[in-house]
């Protein structure tokens, strides 16, 4: 089966060859990178986050560009989540759109299923004139700049991808659907589900396309997209499948999937944060601990303030770096956005760089694992990064 065809079918995720991907890691190169695609956009540009903290250093940058742009004559569009901006104050909405940028907030509270607060627009992307785009975990606030945690602060650790190339196209279209959602215009989730259309490209696969191969996936509520690609990626491993999460609150196929390929020989390794923004969720994490050591998967704890990041690497050829962490509000309650590339340079470098971490982290024993207890009945925070 090709690349192209696989995840067609398990995420329904379009595949385009001839993309340049390039990795970044943490907030400052991230940021850098944003924001050289603000300054280089011509005719539009399209930016979605979940956190957006446009009172801070950090988010004053991003209001700077995106103000420029608009004066450029760029059509800006910036689509924030409710939750994740709100603590951004009402001057910097209203000083947006004075300056020309169109600003929609995603399902603020109301009479509505959930009282609006559940699903939540999780996704982080950047789009400039549909042919370069960013994704990843990375949210504008100071806390991927400079940390959280007092005067020996250190940055969260994240990652994103830059695409120059046909994704971006798909980027642009995500982009697109999420926009209307925002205003209430697209189709309701009852209506997508009996909408029906054709696989685009499945035919692409490494033997007759350029690199890199990319398939942007849509997380959707109750889709599980990326839980079944991770689970296929499972069972097509041959030597490595590396995971970095930083809300670790697998379903049970995941567990299953990472179990059996670990008992067949493959290279399973599992990185999460060794301190959390929401400390109660690395106390369920480690629940999972026990099971999946016995089984041979290797766990690592982050070391550093806060991993954030949500990659995917598998037998150094297949990569995912998007905003889906392993929890039921990633996998199967909010919308998220997901790069899974296809190209071994690219493997080679994220590769490299899981290994990296690993120096900066901690491996978790069947003997320490057996010391940690989830607390019982603990509410899921809507609010997770």
């Amino acid at each position: 089966m090709s690349f192209a065809r696989g995840l067609w079918r398990v995420a329904a995720a379009d595949v385009s060859a001839g993309n340049r991907p390039l990795l970044l890691r943490d907030g400052a190169a991230a940021f850098d990178a944003m924001i050289a695609v603000i300054d280089g956009a011509h005719h539009t540009l399209d930016f979605e986050c979940y956190i957006f903290r446009g009172h801070d250093e950090v988010g004053q940058r991003f209001v700077r560009g995106l103000l420029d742009a608009a004066h450029r004559g760029v059509r800006v569009r910036l689509l924030v989540d409710w939750v994740g901006g709100r603590d951004t104050p009402g001057r910097v909405w209203k000083a947006l759109r004075a300056g020309g940028v169109d600003v929609r907030i995603f399902s603020p509270p109301g009479f509505r299923a959930w009282l609006g607060l559940l699903p939540r627009d999780h996704r982080k992307l950047l789009v400039a004139d549909g042919k370069v785009g960013l994704t990843g975990g990375i949210g504008i606030g100071e806390e991927w700049r400079l940390g959280t945690l007092g005067p020996k602060r250190t940055p969260w650790r994240d990652t994103a991808v830059q695409i120059h190339g046909p994704a971006a196209e798909a980027m642009e279209r995500a982009f697109d659907a999420m926009w209307l959602r925002a205003a209430g215009q697209g189709p309701t989730r009852r209506e997508q589900r009996r909408m029906v259309r054709a696989a685009r490209n499945s035919w692409i696969d490494f033997s007759d396309a350029p690199p890199a191969l990319v398939g942007i996936v849509e997380g959707e509520p109750a889709r599980f997209r990326i839980s079944r690609a991770l689970e296929v990626q499972a069972a097509a491993a041959r030597e490595r499948l590396w995971i970095a999460t930083a809300y670790f609150i697998p379903a049970f196929g995941v567990v299953e999937s990472l179990k059996g390929a670990a008992r067949d020989g493959v290279d399973v390794r599992v990185l999460v944060p060794g301190r959390n923004d929401h400390p109660w969720v690395n106390r369920y994490a480690a629940s999972f601990y026990p099971a999946l050591l016995r089984n041979g998967v290797r766990i690592w704890e982050w070391q550093g303030e806060m991993m954030h990041a949500k990659s995917t690497v598998m037998d150094g050829v297949i990569t995912r770096i998007g905003s889906t962490d392993f929890n039921p509000l990633g996998a199967a309650i909010n919308y998220e956005l997901d790069a899974i590339i296809g190209d071994r340079t690219f493997g080679a470098q994220a590769e490299e760089m899981f290994l990296a971490d690993l120096e900066q982290s901690r491996e978790v024993t069947r003997k320490s694992s057996r010391a940690i207890r989830a607390p019982v009945g603990a509410p899921h925070d809507a609010t997770d990064r």
